[in-house]
């Protein structure tokens, strides 16, 4: 089913997850029943959020969380993935990207419970070793060397676009774009043989607005920014993604971060990481990890400044030019 003709019926499915949506488009013959298609698809992002979930206190997640520290546990494969992934891109970025930020998250107030000044001067205090330091991972198995809270927002969406992607492909579907709240994935081609479509949004607090448009095939998109979930202390907005130096949200992160990469778990991570490293240290990382990215950086007047690193984008800074990758 990977050639696109002009009598494929056009088929949008989508469904609940992660406290949002996931979606996935493609075109088949006519007579094609959706139907399998749409439970496998539900059932492959319940799987992740079953594993991986903060906000379920039964998620294999909080299992391991709860679990002592020195004692082996058998973990899902998903979920081992996952974790083996999220532990090897924290190495890379040099502990940028680090999946042991549980306490700093709920603390803050990101989690499932309101902030908690008391839990935030613990984790203020806290000694913070990145989780690849403190996790070993064997096979489907996990032990904690050392206290830690795991917490999977950075990837587990990404991951979770990456299982759509690979359910429509078990059905034959090879031309498709699937995506959760934002984090995409392009299958093959468009209708009419063209790559995919897909907006970068504004980092803008009050609409959702497209900033520019990449055209993609066969790989992935994601973006992390400080415009969709914050906290205000003393009058400041703080966004969600966590410094893992101070355990405290990020001061002067970039608006957001853009990363195009094979797969979206790979996406979703390192657009996380980028953004903790800020636009000049973030940039020099993803030139030396060979990491197509945009950054959005907003002056004091609303202006939006893009600076892009890699072949998909432009390495000139531009304010309203379109980023455009194929």
């Amino acid at each position: 089913m990977s050639k696109m003709s002009t009598n494929l019926i056009r088929h949008a499915l989508n469904g609940p997850t992660m406290g949002t949506r996931w979606s996935a488009l493609f075109f088949a013959p006519p007579g094609f029943d959706p139907a399998p298609v749409q439970a496998a698809l539900q059932d492959a992002v319940n799987i992740v959020d079953a594993q991986m979930s903060t906000w379920k206190p039964d998620s294999d997640l909080m299992r391991l969380n709860a679990a002592p520290v020195g004692e082996w546990q058998d973990i899902p494969a998903d979920l081992a993935r996952v974790l083996e992934l999220g532990l090897a891109i924290g190495r890379v970025s040099g502990g940028a990207f680090d999946i042991g930020q549980g306490d700093a998250v709920r603390a803050w107030g990101f989690g499932p419970d309101a902030a908690d000044p008391q839990a935030i001067r613990g984790a203020l205090k806290a000694p913070r070793r990145p989780a690849h330091e403190v996790l070993a991972i064997d096979g489907n198995r996990v032990r904690k060397i050392a206290p830690i809270s795991l917490d999977l927002n950075g990837i587990a969406k990404g991951y979770g676009v990456d299982r759509l992607a690979e359910v429509l492909s078990s059905y034959g579907i090879l031309d498709a774009l699937v995506g959760i709240d934002g984090e995409m994935r392009a299958m093959g081609l468009g209708p009419g043989g063209s790559p995919w479509t897909i907006a970068v949004e504004a980092p803008d607090h009050h609409r959702r607005a497209p900033h520019s448009i990449l055209t993609l095939q066969d790989s992935a998109v994601a973006t992390s920014g400080d415009y969709r979930h914050w906290v205000t202390v003393q009058g400041r907005d703080l966004s969600h993604t966590m410094d893992p130096a101070r355990g405290a949200p990020l001061l002067a992160p970039p608006a957001s971060v853009t990363v195009i990469a094979p797969t979206c778990a790979e996406a979703d991570a390192w657009a996380t990481a980028l953004m903790v490293k800020g636009v000049d240290a973030g940039a020099d990382l993803a030139r030396q990890a060979g990491i197509d990215a945009l950054f959005l950086t907003r002056d004091d007047t609303g202006v939006v400044q893009g600076i892009g690193v890699g072949k998909l984008f432009s390495s000139k800074s531009a304010a309203t030019a379109p980023a455009v990758g194929d």
